[in-house]
């Protein structure tokens, strides 16, 4: 028999599929996953992925990407899958042609016309008996690859797809069900929004019967047994979303404490600090990770609590915070000496004396950090520092990712000859890094590359125009916000008629960023019906919840509050 997982990036669909497998060779069973413990069978099919994540490969094109996507699992399925059917009760697939063809379609707009003789071709007559559609909301799966990267300590650059933005996950997962919805005989979607283990014992109970009575009998009463989530009762007040929110925190906590962290990033007030105050005792440096930049007291307490044990960590929760704040500049200086790298970091755009001083006595063992931190300096004095690493790197720039990258995140910002040099030379081996460099550089030479990656990397584009309102930064944002929501993350308390006009437009598809991007504009008429509206039609969307829990807190209001206020 032969069962494929599928589901957008973080539905736990590997992690699910590992652990039925585990159940069901636990029972005598002979089976074989061909993508145990988050590893392919096949070498190759693992270096074909790579290349396809890499984001350095921004060029890719999207038919280019499809033909990757489908010879991966050619690979996969001539070098481990075919032979594995001859040899084992079950073989089990984290993925198969349907990711290339979800991808293609509901991901790029690819023509169904164009790809499924190429699927036909990829098959030869192969099909699994059962497919099983991990589901789970976008923002939940977001959370969770957030939390998961944070207890790995996963430092790898973001993946290729995500220079799309999030909204691809929410085109694939509508692409995934409509799918599983045409094939009611083969697909079951199972939801992961609650207990993984009572996930793994339905899939678990699901395979074994699809193997007694085959898949159609197994899935109907699969389906009978499927209780409809109830539908959640609209919201009409800031203090009952607040609530509710709250509600969703402590439940979520029980089984998730890392997910729970990672929603309340950004907050802090007596209600909110009661629940990270527990958290810290449990996931500690997922309650850091969510403190940068702020200033209240158990922010401060929590610092000071953890410091020993988690320096780096520590050291991170301080950008943000400006020059002139002493207990942060003093922490910067206690934690030198044990985490310098992470206390560059937060020294980043800053121009006082003690960051230069930290900056000139790690310069001999940290000078990537140190010229990482310069972003946005446009001094003499950083460019005598920047000058200084770029002769040593030499030619290295438009050769080695590293350096590159190094580079543009330095001139971050800047918009003088000197920065455009840097970033032309290192747009070779970095042209994530270059175009991310835009940001807050409005000049015609800016629009230009970015016109020339807007289709390639809208996420990376939107994010460099927060705040802007020159006309072509609104010609952008028209094209790209029906598909991208970071176009919507760009209108940050803007007031202009086109901010109010692309948010009206976009309230049904971005519920939680339209309420987001308010800011202090919230407290107004305007602002007030529209975060009325989306309670009302979107009480269950925790996002939402999360921004109107920050409105009640009135951390809206403040003009750094810190934090990663996105969910």
């Amino acid at each position: 028999m032969f069962v494929v997982f599928e589901g957008i990036d973080g539905s736990g669909k590997t992690t699910v599929s590992n652990l039925v497998a585990e159940k069901l060779a636990a029972g005598g069973l002979r089976v074989k996953h061909l993508r145990a413990d988050g590893k392919f069978a096949s070498s190759v099919t693992e270096a074909i992925r790579d290349l396809g994540r890499d984001a350095k490969n921004i060029e890719l094109v999207p038919e280019a990407e499809f033909l990757l996507y489908v010879a991966r699992e050619v690979q996969l399925i001539e070098e481990a899958l075919r032979p594995a059917l001859a040899s084992h009760d079950l073989v089990i697939a984290d993925r198969f042609l349907f990711t290339a063809q979800i991808l293609g379609s509901a991901g790029r707009k690819l023509s169904r016309e164009w790809m499924q003789p190429i699927l036909e071709q990829a098959a030869r007559g192969l099909a699994p008996d059962l497919v099983v559609l991990v589901d789970v909301d976008p923002v939940l799966a977001r959370a969770r690859r957030k939390a998961s990267k944070i207890a790995a300590r996963d430092k790898r650059a973001p993946s290729r797809k995500g220079l799309a933005g999030v909204g691809l996950q929410h085109r694939m997962r509508q692409g995934y069900l409509e799918l599983a919805a045409g094939s009611p005989e083969r697909w079951a979607v199972v939801d992961n929004e609650d207990a993984l283990e009572a996930t793994v014992e339905r899939v678990t109970s699901l395979v074994r019967e699809a193997r007694q009575s085959g898949s159609p009998t197994a899935l109907r009463g699969f389906r009978a047994e499927r209780a409809a989530r109830p539908a959640p009762a609209p919201l009409r007040t800031q203090r009952a979303a607040f609530d509710a929110f709250l509600r969703w925190i402590d439940q979520r906590s029980e089984r998730e404490p890392r997910v729970s962290a990672y929603l309340l990033s950004g907050l802090f007030g007596a209600e909110i600090d009661a629940r990270r105050r527990a958290l810290a005792e449990r996931v500690p440096e997922a309650i850091l990770a969510g403190l940068s930049g702020l200033d209240d007291p158990l922010s401060w307490e929590l610092r000071e609590q953890l410091l020993e044990k988690f320096p780096a960590a520590v050291a991170r929760t301080l950008a943000g915070l400006p020059a002139e704040h002493v207990r942060a500049r003093e922490l910067r200086l206690a934690l030198e000496s044990r985490a310098a790298a992470d206390v560059l970091a937060s020294c980043e755009g800053l121009d006082d004396a003690a960051s230069w001083g930290i900056r000139d006595r790690q310069y001999a063992s940290h000078s990537e950090q140190v010229v990482s931190s310069l972003a946005t300096l446009a001094g003499e004095r950083a460019w005598l520092l920047r000058d200084q690493w770029l002769k040593r790197v030499g030619n290295g720039l438009a050769r080695d990712y590293e350096e590159a990258k190094t580079a543009c995140k330095s001139v971050t910002g800047l918009d003088d000859e000197r920065a455009w040099a840097v970033r032309e030379t290192a747009r070779v081996a970095a042209p994530v890094a270059a175009l991310a460099s835009l940001a807050g550089v409005l000049s015609p030479r800016s629009f230009s590359w970015r016109e020339e990656s807007l289709h390639r990397a809208p996420k990376v584009v939107m994010a460099s125009l927060r705040r802007a309102t020159e006309p072509r930064a609104w010609v952008m944002r028209q094209a790209v916000a029906l598909d991208c929501k970071e176009a919507i993350d760009s209108l940050d308390s803007l007031d202009d008629a086109e901010a109010w006009q692309l948010r009206e437009r976009c309230a049904d598809l971005w519920p939680s960023t339209v309420a987001k991007t308010l800011g202090p504009l919230a407290d107004g008429p305007r602002g007030k019906a529209l975060v009325e509206r989306q309670l009302e039609k979107y009480p269950g969307n925790v996002s939402l919840l999360k921004h109107v829990a920050a409105m009640y807190l009135g951390i809206h209001r403040l003009k750094n509050p810190g934090g990663e206020l996105d969910a």
